[in-house]
């Protein structure tokens, strides 16, 4: 019986609702009716007066489907209606559809590739497990940062009840020499023991190593990548216990990491570091890293850290009291200052953003005005005015998660190619980008940005076409007096904020700009040109002595000086543009005070460098053949040391104690110094001279030897005649010759090193100019279409102006001034937030203020210009107007 009764009220609804579709079908042919003949009585032909009565209606179709939504149907049956519906008007209006999604596709896109950035780098936690537990250890305010010495491991791994293990690990720098019948230099990283078990890597194949291993003398071992044993051994599971050839010297292979482990740096061999377990060498030249215990806070084991410094100063007098251990995260450690930039980039891409969605808003208001009567009808004919509101919101996001989806491709690629073009120094993101990706914070980030700019940008559109009056819209010309003023008021608001926030990104590029000129323009203090620069690890036990390195460095330069269009050669563990070496030291003749010593910057040199580089040498002498390990030692340093410790004296002849005693890598004389020379920025061209001491190659310890050949390749500096590039054949067979089969790596000339020195300002530059261009075609696009749209709701305005005796320039300059003002408006705006805003890139600019006048006025002339050319266009076109027709139309 129940079924009966429902099964009969189906059939009466459905027979009802086709009486009212019947309805509707009379009432809105009748209301097309009455607008044609409308038209008709204008002068228009029966049949264009027809199309553009159903045009105005909204359609036949399209009215009947709003007014059966809003009378029947549950909620997801109506979204699938409004959805269809969506995708039918948006596919009736491809101009709009097609400008739409791609301003958005360039907003979006554009945070999607900073996104995908800032989340490689900053968001994604480190690959091991436990990494929020992983510190790493250093010293508090030291210059020489978290390198640390083998006292300092020891001291670290006393500290049980503190931390689960402790680790020592190099940063790869030298790489490795794979040697025999294909030589090749590869990643390299000595570890103790501990290093696997702390940073959870899986085993593959074999073993890591053994305490006995990581102890002196505990035998050559190898552990290998799973990459290396696949690319060079083709995954030959045999291969445990078999030798390897590292520097001319054979390694015993013992085991293979799992595929899924990536270390930080990446590697594809490791080896034992073999700490003595007693040691007073206080040369810094690696990093330790700790777990945590469950439980255990930050703070409570730096806390514990400085009681064992205390011990530490007990143990070690010597050194510096000042220096107490800290931890840090090993995050932290890794992204470094990044963070800032990226900052800043985030900003100047929501600028991006926030001009695509004003111009977004506005397409859509217009596009809403010219809807007003399909939406006067459907009003007329019952439908609620949030039906109205929620199905030109679901157009609105249907238009954003297109351009949210075309956003996310363009972006990635974008970004991919930015990287692999300008690396930008970034850490945490591969080489060429490649560890950039897309995850689920990336395709999460689109969505939410899809779906928000979608409402935000989209809701009022969708509230002022709802709030449409009937009887005005029914009127001939009604539609444009108060909601066209409204409409018209909120879209010159939106094109003011566009160019408001166009001059934010402009002056802000011209500020990064003007900052890379002067840092180009910055003398480096040497001469690049014709330079080759090659780095050559050596391993192996002939190098892990200061006599093996003399030996090499002098048989190489003989052979290059030898080389036809090779005017000079040099070796050395830097290079002038960059020294992170540095050491404190006392001057001979003062009172020693070990905690208040003086402090430099530390590299040793061949004969020869000097010459290299051009560098002056203004007073004294330089490094000669002559100046070897038995002879006093000997030291050059800069002007820039000069005059800070010996302001106004000649420091010829001074000597200077630097840690001797302490594994600081010279002789148990004290140097002399015996030449003073130019200085070099040596801590990048951003960065004034710091103090810097050179001393031979020949004269330092077998201890700073060694940490070097473990820890720093060997550079060799090659001038020529011409191009350095075609000498790289012949050069580096020399070279091979010379160490014994040694291959080398990195093989760059110094313009090359130079431009990656300013990787990250370029990387700065690049990005903040692409966004401002895009910004500045945005707010062109926005300053068109508003005036464009204005002549067109203005036509019958400019024919009465014409028929009353208007002079057609006169017309052409309302226009223009009209848009000019709007563009006056945003530039006056734009400054004044710009001046508040660019003193949070202070620290990111080099010989540029924040308030730079030339950046403040050429941005606005440029947006000025710009602005004019689109205001121009809709200007001529209205000058150009015909009185009769202008009339007609309406």
């Amino acid at each position: 019986m129940q079924l009966w009764r429902w099964v009969l009220s189906m059939s009466r609804n459905f027979f009802r609702m086709q009486h009212i579709e019947r309805q509707l079908d009379d009432e809105v042919r009748g209301f097309v009716d009455m607008i044609a003949d409308e038209h008709i009585a204008a002068g228009v032909s029966a049949s264009e007066a027809r199309r553009t009565a159903q045009t105005e209606a909204g359609g036949i179709e399209q009215v009947k489907q709003a007014v059966r939504d809003s009378r029947a149907g549950s909620g997801l049956e109506l979204f699938r209606q409004d959805v269809r519906f969506g995708f039918r008007q948006l596919r009736r209006n491809p101009g709009f559809t097609i400008a739409a999604v791609a301003a958005l596709a360039l907003g979006i896109g554009a945070s999607t590739a900073v996104f995908t950035v800032y989340n490689a780098i900053l968001l994604k936690p480190l690959s091991y497990p436990d990494a929020d537990r992983i510190v790493e250890f250093g010293f508090q305010s030291s210059q020489i940062g978290f390198l640390s010495s083998v006292p300092e491991f020891h001291a670290y791994q006393q500290q049980k009840g503190t931390f689960s293990g402790v680790a020592a690990y190099d940063f790869a720098g030298p790489g490795f020499n794979l040697t025999g019948e294909h030589p090749e230099q590869v990643h390299g990283i000595h570890v103790t023991e501990g290093y696997f078990r702390l940073f959870g890597a899986s085993v593959a194949l074999g073993r890591t190593f053994s305490p006995q291993e990581d102890a002196p003398n505990g035998g050559k071992v190898v552990v290998l990548s799973y990459g290396l044993w696949q690319n060079r051994f083709a995954g030959d599971r045999a291969i445990i216990g078999k030798s390897l050839s590292l520097g001319n010297e054979p390694y015993t292979i013992i085991g293979v990491i799992g595929k899924q482990f990536v270390s930080d740096p990446e590697a594809d061999i490791w080896l034992p570091f073999q700490f003595p377990p007693v040691s007073n060498d206080l040369n810094t030249f690696f990093h330790i890293a700790g777990l945590l215990k469950p439980g255990v806070t930050l703070e409570q084991a730096n806390a514990q850290l400085q009681l064992a410094a205390t011990q530490f100063h007990r143990d070690y007098p010597k050194t510096s009291s000042r220096l107490q251990f800290h931890v840090e995260p090993l995050r932290d450690s890794v992204i470094g200052d990044v963070g800032r930039s990226l900052l800043i980039l985030i900003g100047a891409v929501g600028l991006v953003l926030l001009i695509a969605c004003a111009g977004v808003a506005n397409l859509l208001l217009a596009r809403a005005m010219v809807r007003n009567r399909e939406f006067a009808v459907r009003c007329a004919l019952g439908a609620a005015r949030s039906r109205i509101v929620r199905q030109l919101l679901t157009e609105s996001l249907l238009l954003c998660v297109a351009g949210g989806i075309f956003g996310m491709a363009f972006g990635f690629a974008g970004v991919r190619t930015l990287l692999a073009f300008s690396p930008a120094g970034l850490p945490r993101i591969g080489e060429d980008g490649s560890a950039v990706g897309v995850d689920w914070r990336v395709f999460a980030f689109t969505l939410a940005i899809s779906l928000a700019t979608g409402i935000i940008f989209g809701l009022f559109p969708a509230y002022t076409a709802a709030r449409t009056d009937l009887t005005s819209v029914m009127k001939a010309g009604g539609s444009r007096s108060s909601a066209g003023s409204r409409q018209g008021l909120v879209r010159s608001i939106l094109v003011v904020s566009e160019v408001s926030f166009a001059l934010i990104l402009l002056i802000g590029s011209a500020l990064f700009i003007r900052s890379l000129i002067a840092l180009h323009a910055v003398g480096p203090g040497f001469d690049a040109n014709n330079i080759l620069t090659l780095e050559m690890s050596l391993n192996g036990e002939r190098f892990q002595k200061t006599e093996g390195v003399a030996q090499l460095s002098r048989e190489g330069r003989e052979r290059l000086n030898a080389m036809p269009g090779v005017k000079i050669s040099a070796a050395g563990y830097w290079l002038p543009i960059y020294v992170a070496d540095g050491l404190p030291f006392q001057i001979v003749g003062e009172p020693v005070d070990k905690d208040h010593q003086y402090g430099s910057k530390w590299m040793s040199i061949s004969p020869g460098y000097l010459s290299v580089f051009k560098i002056p040498i203004l007073r004294g002498r330089d490094f000669n053949e002559n100046d070897t390990a038995n002879t006093p030692a000997v030291a050059l340093i800069n002007q820039a040391m000069a005059t800070r410790y010996w302001p106004g004296q000649n420091p010829i002849g001074r000597q200077i104690a630097i840690s001797k005693g302490e594994g600081s890598g010279m002789n148990e004389s004290t140097p002399t110094i015996v030449g003073v020379v130019g200085d070099t920025h040596n801590a990048g061209l951003a960065s004034p001279p710091g103090p810097c001491v050179m001393v031979p190659i020949t004269q330092v310890t077998n201890t700073y030897t060694r940490s070097y050949t473990n820890g720093q390749p060997l550079l060799w500096i090659v001038r020529t005649g011409g191009d350095p590039r075609q000498a790289i054949p012949a050069i580096t067979e020399q070279l091979r010759i010379a160490s014994g089969g040694f291959p080398v790596a990195h093989v760059r000339t110094m313009e090359e090193v130079m431009g990656t020195s300013t990787a990250r300002e370029k990387f700065n530059v690049l990005l903040l100019t692409i966004f401002g261009g895009v910004a500045l075609i945005l707010a062109a696009v926005g300053i068109f279409g508003l005036m464009a749209y204005s002549v067109v709701q203005r036509t019958r305005e400019m024919g009465v102006r014409l028929a009353l005796g208007a002079d057609r320039s006169t017309i052409r300059r309302l226009i223009v001034w009209n848009g000019m003002r709007l563009t006056a408006i945003g530039v006056v705006i734009g400054v004044a937030a710009a001046l508040g805003f660019t003193h949070l890139i202070a620290g990111l600019l080099f010989g540029v203020r924040p308030f730079d006048p030339a950046a403040f006025f050429i941005a606005p002339v440029i947006l000025s210009i710009v602005a004019l050319f689109a205001v121009w266009l809709p200007a001529a076109r209205a000058s150009k107007v015909d009185p009769v027709q202008a009339l007609r139309a309406e």
